[in-house]
């Protein structure tokens, strides 16, 4: 049971992840630009960094999703993925605002004990 949920956790954050690409790739002059109360010209100043960051937002992704699609053992994929995406959460909440421990961090670390002490 508890890897069951670990899969569906590891699909959940990957699908969390590709918004944040589609988010920081693709609208951040526009949506993201509103979501996290910035200026305009500061989404502008902004924007190829954010294009940066949401580059690795998708490759994130795109490992829970091998891990979650693979038909061999997952388990150290899904590991080091989801270790990426709790250590990338971390920083973001010491660096830039607690919220991100909450949003990004705490799942992946929920996934990675549910992979852990869940059926192997």
């Amino acid at each position: 049971m508890a890897n069951s949920l670990a899969q569906i956790l590891k699909l959940l954050i990957a699908l969390l992840h590709f918004y944040f690409l589609v988010l920081e790739m693709f609208l951040w002059r526009t949506r993201a630009r509103k979501l996290f109360g910035m200026t305009t010209e500061k989404a502008e100043a902004t924007a190829q960094l954010a294009q940066n960051q949401g580059l690795y937002n998708g490759f994130l992704a795109a490992g829970l999703l091998w891990a979650v699609f693979s038909r061999t053992d997952f388990a150290p994929r899904a590991t080091f993925f989801l270790a990426c995406v709790a250590l990338a959460g971390i920083f973001g909440a010491v660096t830039v605002t607690r919220r991100i421990f909450y949003v990004q961090a705490l799942p992946a670390l929920v996934a990675l004990v549910l992979l852990w002490t869940g059926a192997r």
